[in-house]
């Protein structure tokens, strides 16, 4: 086969090493732009995890970089005149210019033709090729030549960072942050060979102008990064790399994808297909299990190259989005390092060890128990537990105003659609009561409406009538007697989503009959099946707010700990929130001031009606998920607002205000909502989205992304989800119902014989 790899770098010499190893005859060619051993940057590092994945691929080139690295197991964080150090990472560096020449030192030795200061861009050039490899990095020609077809998409990141060396060598991968009265500049240190470290310096681009690095040239940006980082160099200097300028300069990370990868017998690979932020060192990793996954792909395929690349791409899509979706998570969270400098020492350097979301709370304890239990030890301290044991984040208590929560799982509101007439019956009785019983801090109603023509569907819960108000007051009385749980009235008003099917139905259809009128800021329907609101009036708004008031006061009678507004997900007040749907030409349209004035009507008449010792929540969408929509910048000006009318915390969730929403979705996709909210504003807030499992919770509430975690899906399967929890994580002073104790002890010993492995998520 005639293979030809444009670019020489790690992914296209590391894929030529694979195919010549593999048969002898192919007739591979690398053709680099560049001369030999110029290249970007200082030193490459990888996780233990990686150099596990290369096992197999090329045991000769494997065997001479592991000889070649530096290894260590620290990471070491400097913030507030403290160090805090966390161990068991396992991380490895090699100098980029050294990886690069074991690889092109074995590629020749198997035959491979290496042509060096050579450009490509024109794949005519290579019409005798059987397969070419367009590995020619981050600014790819090839790419570019042929976007038409591969329709990249490239951002640029906000930050400006800076590629440096030094002598003065790091024990450990090692952050300084530091503030000055220009903004925050952080480094990323680490050690790859005897004598050398990376010494990368970041901050945001005001801070860069601010400071006049912008005004600098390479010498001057150095000497301004040596004098603020003086304290941690040892006297040691800050060498740029003279041998490729774009090491020595300021720069925006850009962040590529690719609508394809593939175009005939041609495939992208490395930084040319995709690009994930060195904060995380992914880079090198993806680029060598790129040439990994090719190498199989043809190796089951043969020569059938079309299938070889379409399944090629197919299987590296799903890991490339995975890792790309932490480094955008890590990228933003040293984007905002001022977000998070109110944190302490302690709080801060477990935000940032889990800024990815991959790494868990549990894994953090499988790598240093003793410092993860540490800091479950301070967190219980601060949140006012007797005693100087560890508890799990998400068994910590909490207050919110004048309710104490006993822990702070909370089960979400979920639409049960089980009501008749908007009356609560045994259903919901056995529904919520069963959550409390399962150990939950707080439940949540679903969203309960104020008025019939409010509803979402004919099945949905409602407080307009006493009988209504005596059912609810049967089920918070009973989750009084019966649990240590509080219990949460979610308030609602369908508009334009109103009248439409059961859940498990049609979700968000009409009615195939009995339809009744819905109301809206704007004539603009949920989708073109729906029926057109009807605009409201000034007395309609009159109408609603009244009914929420009843509502309000009826919950009070019923016993209720808290109220919720629902201000989110399409529904009446949510439809004045986004520009989507408010298309209002008066004071409640247009800004989004004017948008957010009906919704605080409502929340300002309900907060002077409900007891001033119970806490009241705003449900908000922190995204539209569309262009031109609600944002989450919008966001934090929306939880201000209620704040400033006297909401107590904000139940931050996203999207599914309209049909034409693009929501990127993982784990925990919606939490770094939460995180923007509480640490810019310093609110309470509560996380919802894909959340799953006891250490998603423990993450999220250690690292102070929210206050609270609510769980659906996983509380519908298992309403014991927080005592299975407990005893899983050995936490024994968890409240259980006393009928339930002897299962508690079983649960307890089966979870002691079976402790969990989290080492899948390193």
């Amino acid at each position: 086969m005639r293979i030809v790899c444009v670019g020489g770098g790690p992914a296209g010499l590391y894929f030529a090493i694979q195919m010549a190893a593999r048969d002898a005859s192919h007739r591979i060619t690398v053709i680099e732009r560049n001369r030999p051993g110029d290249t970007f940057g200082w030193g490459v590092v990888f996780s233990d995890e990686t150099m596990r994945n290369l096992e197999g691929a090329d045991p000769p080139s494997r065997q001479e970089i592991l000889d070649g690295f530096a290894h260590w197991d620290d990471i070491d964080i400097h913030f507030k005149g403290r160090v805090i150090t966390s161990g068991g990472h396992g991380f490895c560096g090699i100098a980029r210019r050294q990886l690069l020449a074991i690889l092109q030192r074995r590629a020749v030795a198997l035959g491979v033709e290496l042509v060096f200061e050579r450009e490509a861009d024109d794949l005519a050039d290579f019409a005798d090729a059987d397969l070419v490899v367009a590995a020619d990095g981050i600014n790819s020609r090839i790419r570019t030549r042929y976007a038409a077809h591969f329709q990249p998409e490239i951002e640029l990141r906000s930050n400006r960072f800076i590629w440096l060396g030094t002598h003065r060598l790091f024990a450990a991968f090692t952050f300084i942050f530091v503030p000055t009265e220009f903004g925050w500049f952080q480094a990323h240190a680490y050690r790859f060979d005897n004598d050398t470290s990376t010494f990368i310096v970041e901050t945001t681009e005001a801070a860069w102008r601010a400071a006049g690095l912008d005004q600098l040239d390479t010498a001057g940006a150095i000497a301004f990064c040596e004098r603020l980082f003086a304290p941690w160099l040892d006297g040691q200097r800050l060498l740029a790399n003279m041998d490729h300028l774009r090491g020595s300069q300021w720069i925006r990370f850009p962040r590529v994808a690719n609508a394809r990868w593939v175009m005939g017998n041609t495939v992208l690979m490395g930084d040319a297909a995709h690009s994930a932020h060195f904060s995380i060192g992914s880079g090198t990793k993806l680029a060598l299990e790129d040439a990994i996954g090719l190498a199989r792909a043809i190796d089951r395929h043969g020569s059938d190259i079309p299938a070889a690349l379409a399944a090629y791409e197919a299987e590296r899509r799903i890991d490339v989005l995975r890792l790309q979706s932490a480094a955008r998570n890590s990228t933003e969270w040293f984007e905002n390092v001022a977000r998070y400098a109110d944190l302490e020492p302690e709080q801060f350097a477990y935000a940032l060890l889990t800024r990815s979301q991959r790494i868990s709370h549990e894994n953090l304890r499988l790598r240093d128990r003793p410092w993860l239990e540490g800091l479950e030890r301070w967190l219980a301290t601060r949140a006012g537990v007797a005693g100087n044991q560890p508890v799990p984040p998400m068994f910590l208590p909490f207050r919110l105003r004048g309710m104490d929560l006993a822990n702070r799982v909370v089960v979400s509101p979920m639409a049960t659609y089980s009501a008749q007439d908007g009356v609560p019956n045994d259903f919901h009785l056995v529904h919520l009561g069963a959550r409390a019983l399962g150990g939950a801090g707080l439940v949540f109603t679903e969203m309960t409406c104020v008025s019939p023509e409010g509803r979402i569907t004919p099945g949905c819960t409602g407080l307009w009538t006493a009988a209504q108000m005596a059912a609810w007051g049967r089920i918070v009385a009973f989750v009084h007697a019966q649990s240590e749980a509080k219990i949460c009235l979610q308030l609602g008003h369908a508009g334009p989503k109103g009248s439409t099917q059961l859940g498990w139905q049609e979700m968000d259809a009409p009615l195939a009959d009995g339809n009744w009128e819905v109301i809206a800021p704007s004539a603009v329907p949920w989708s073109a099946r729906n029926q057109v609101p009807r605009p409201m009036t000034r007395a309609d708004m009159d109408a609603v707010c009244a009914a929420f008031v009843v509502a309000a006061g009826f919950a009070a009678q019923a016993g209720f700990d808290m109220l919720e507004l629902h201000a989110a997900h399409g529904y009446l007040l949510s439809a004045f929130i986004t520009p989507l749907t408010n298309h209002r030409t008066d004071e409640y349209g247009g800004s989004l001031e004017n948008r957010l004035r009906f919704p605080l009507e409502v929340f300002t008449a309900l907060r002077a009606v409900w007891p001033e010792a119970k806490p009241m929540s705003v449900r908000i969408s922190a995204t539209d998920w569309v262009a031109g929509g609600v944002t989450g910048e919008d966001a934090v000006a929306i939880a201000r607002a209620f704040r400033a009318a006297g909401a107590d915390l904000i139940d931050v969730s996203a999207g599914q205000t309209s049909v034409l929403a693009e929501p990127v979705y993982g784990r925990m996709f919606q939490t770094p909502f939460s995180d923007r909210i509480r640490n810019e504003i310093g609110m309470p807030t509560m996380a919802v989205g894909n959340i799953t499992e006891p250490d998603q919770v423990n993450a999220i509430i250690a690292a102070g992304r929210a206050d609270l975690c609510a769980l659906a899906r996983p509380h519908l399967s298992d309403p014991q989800f927080a005592l299975h929890a407990a005893a899983g994580l050995g936490y024994a002073a968890q409240w259980w119902p006393k009928p339930y104790l002897a299962g508690k002890a079983q649960l307890e010993r089966q979870a002691r014989r079976a402790e969990p492995d989290y080492s899948a998520v390193i």
